[in-house]
């Protein structure tokens, strides 16, 4: 007797299982690093201080707030109703749209800066390219980055190994492909990486795990039974409960060209 194997989830219903769990998400994911954004300045040639920038994928508004506090003019774009929820609750004052990378709701040449924190692969490149080229002023930059988990280290190289098999087990949806696939070669990206860690409790990893939407879309009951097992495992690791996180952010910076 055969058996069909499950079907891995769609990208639409990943990128939108976000919505249920947005509050975990913006108490647990990690932030991001100052040099992040200075590594941001230097490739697109220009201050983010007094910039016009639009943040694509904002989600709980992470990345936008640093934005505002290096002196960017940022407005968010989310998609989601229940991110841009917890958006409004985090940063009441921010201004927000709802739309996505696709269907960019701006003008032509009115952004000096378009951002994508951990959101570039939520889109359908052959959209989001020529709406990111539009929206963009001549000698504006498209920023996009991610923050990876650094696999150098043998604790996460394991806990990487364990998530896959137990993944693999069910519907074998683990991770979001080539970040990068499909760039136009209109757009030449320079890139950087900018390495940076933080301490926190057990319990705080694990719910940022808990938060990816590979395990969102696995269920509640398989991911609890997943970080039951993981904490047992980490805890031989840490036995106070503290974990460093390490991770190496990807960035790439790509200039709109003049004409």
């Amino acid at each position: 007797m055969t058996t069909t194997p499950p079907t891995p989830p769609t990208l639409s219903r990943r990128a939108h299982s976000f919505n249920e769990a947005a509050a975990q998400y913006a108490a647990n994911r990690p932030s991001y690093p100052s040099a992040l954004f200075d590594a941001v300045e230097k490739l697109a040639g220009r201050s983010l201080a007094g910039a016009r920038v639009i943040d694509v994928g904002a989600g709980t508004g992470i990345a936008t707030a640093l934005l505002a506090d290096r002196g960017a003019r940022v407005v968010g774009v989310e998609p989601g109703e229940g991110m841009a929820r917890e958006f409004r609750r985090t940063l009441p004052t921010a201004p927000l749209v709802r739309g996505d990378g696709d269907r960019l709701p701006f003008a032509d040449g009115s952004a000096d800066f378009l951002t994508y924190a951990q959101a570039w692969h939520w889109t359908h490149q052959e959209r989001s390219v020529p709406e990111a080229l539009r929206v963009l002023r001549p000698g504006g930059a498209l920023a996009l980055w991610w923050n990876i988990t650094d696999h150098a280290l043998p604790w996460l190289a394991e806990q990487n190994a364990r998530i896959k098999r137990y993944l693999a087990a069910g519907d074998g949806a683990h991770g979001t492909g080539d970040r990068t696939a499909d760039l136009t070669e209109r757009l030449a990206f320079r890139r950087d990486r900018v390495r940076w860690s933080r301490r926190i409790p057990l319990d705080t990893h694990l719910a940022n795990l808990g938060s990816h939407s590979a395990f969102l879309v696995l269920g509640v009951e398989r991911t609890a039974a997943f970080l039951t097992q993981e904490r047992a495992e980490l805890l031989k690791v840490f036995p106070d409960g503290i974990v460093e996180e390490s991770y190496v952010v990807d960035l790439l910076v790509a200039t709109r060209p003049d004409a």
